[in-house]
């Protein structure tokens, strides 16, 4: 099942003489339990594709599918709306807020929905990504990968069809990167979703699927070894 479908997408800026194609045409999918990784030089359109994909800026032309759900040509409060029910956000700084403890992280995903804290599945999925011990912890009291591994948890726990992984490891040394990428290689496997990855450490893509090259806009899928 494709859970992420783009037809014909592009991005632009501006007019005439001053137009930038950020995003040249592109058409592609990613299935449900596939992990894929975007990378390229700074500046290439990764940052642009991720976004148009979770829905935070919108194509110039084409359209965005998620979870068969037409995603990019619908109002900016529905698409606000299907953006939390079906994405979950990962980025290179991991965005927790500092006042609240680990459990709180994700307690604070549950008053959002306006749903009942749900314990059990947050001890689960704490303690699938090792972290359960930490759930009364702040942010200040954890290690660089610690935080990731809590960003990438309440990423999960609002059951998200796609999650967006925004250079996810760029502030972690090499061994809690490779520690958050086989966590996500992990987890995207186990619970069937489509996450994409933009990265500029090639040493983390041996645990992706498939591996896409962004340059001056153009995606195109990297032939295997």
């Amino acid at each position: 099942m494709k859970l992420i479908e783009l037809y014909n997408v592009s991005r632009s800026f501006g007019e005439g003489h001053t137009k930038i194609e950020a995003l040249k045409e592109t058409s592609f999918s990613v299935e449900e339990g596939e992990f894929i990784a975007i990378i390229g030089p700074s500046g290439s359109g990764k940052s642009t594709l991720l976004t148009i994909i979770g829905g935070l800026q919108s194509p110039s032309n084409g359209k965005v599918e998620i979870n068969e759900k037409p995603f990019s040509e619908v109002s900016e409060k529905k698409r606000a709306a299907l953006r939390f029910q079906e994405i979950g956000f990962i980025l290179q700084a991991s965005n927790l807020v500092p006042f609240l403890t680990v459990k709180d992280q994700l307690n604070l995903v549950n008053k959002v929905e306006k749903s009942k804290v749900q314990k059990e599945k947050q001890k689960k999925l704490l303690d699938e990504l090792g972290i359960y011990d930490l759930k009364d912890k702040y942010p200040s009291d954890l290690s660089g990968g610690e935080r990731q591994r809590v960003a990438i948890a309440r990423a999960l726990y609002h059951e998200p069809s796609v999650i967006l992984a925004d250079e996810p490891t760029a502030s972690l040394d090499s061994e809690k990167a490779f520690e958050v990428v086989e966590i996500l290689a992990r987890e995207t496997k186990n619970k069937k979703k489509a996450t994409i990855m933009v990265t500029h450490d090639e040493r983390l893509i041996d645990h992706c699927d498939k591996v896409y090259i962004m340059k001056d806009g153009v995606l195109s899928l990297r032939e295997s070894k």
